[in-house]
């Protein structure tokens, strides 16, 4: 069966630093007919959940830990039997928002998450959040960046645990060196790819945001 990446927009809330904000979430699911994988579980695990169907759930992969991102991924674990898989330096984010129940395993920079016949690279990008990652194919080429690149620039980096400059280096060195047709997918919003957005790398900076 050929790997294939579905799409699910779900909607709900996210909250840091005292304030709360209605947003809308892109749910990945990269798989085929007999298995696969999610990409942040934001808010509605019977809507994810349904979207898997029958198939074998083999991991809930979070590219971070803000709540919208990872709220619906305890009721989908125990729902589907996957394991929530997140970067340890994203830890005290998630006990934030789950502080009885820790995530099943550790991404590291440079692991591979197999699924399909897909070949998920995980980077390290720092910046958004400490543990931000995110997930590369080649073969698929795509990489789902999570809140770490969007069309039009870097994620928000106003709160607490991001870093403007980190973020920026996390972009340069890890995303803009893969190659410029390669389809960014991003946590909020449209698709776009690399070669779109790495000509503005010095307007960013210039902005500081």
């Amino acid at each position: 069966m050929t790997v294939r990446i579905e799409h699910l927009v779900t909607s709900g809330t996210f909250s840091l630093d005292g304030g709360t904000w209605d947003v809308d979430n892109n749910v990945w699911i990269v798989g085929d007919d007999h298995e696969a994988i999610v990409i942040d579980a934001a808010h509605d695990a019977d809507a994810i959940a349904e979207a898997v169907g029958d198939r074998r759930l083999r991991a809930i992969v979070c590219t971070h830990a803000h709540n919208d991102h990872i709220d619906a991924a305890p009721a989908l674990a125990e729902r589907t039997g996957a394991g929530i898989w997140l970067h340890p330096d994203d830890l005290p984010l998630w006990k934030q928002t789950h502080p009885a129940r820790l995530p099943d395993h550790w991404l590291a920079d440079g692991q591979v998450i197999e699924t399909a016949g897909a070949d998920l690279t995980v980077l390290h990008t720092p910046g958004h959040a400490p543990g931000a990652v995110c997930l590369y194919d080649p073969g698929l080429g795509t990489v789902f960046t999570g809140d770490t690149l969007f069309q039009g620039g870097p994620g928000a980096t106003g709160r607490s645990y991001s870093h403007f400059p980190t973020i920026v280096e996390s972009i340069r060195d890890r995303l803009l060196t893969l190659p410029a047709d390669t389809v960014v997918r991003p946590g909020h919003g449209e698709s776009t790819t690399i070669g779109a957005e790495a000509p503005h790398l010095e307007e960013w900076i210039a902005r500081g945001h």
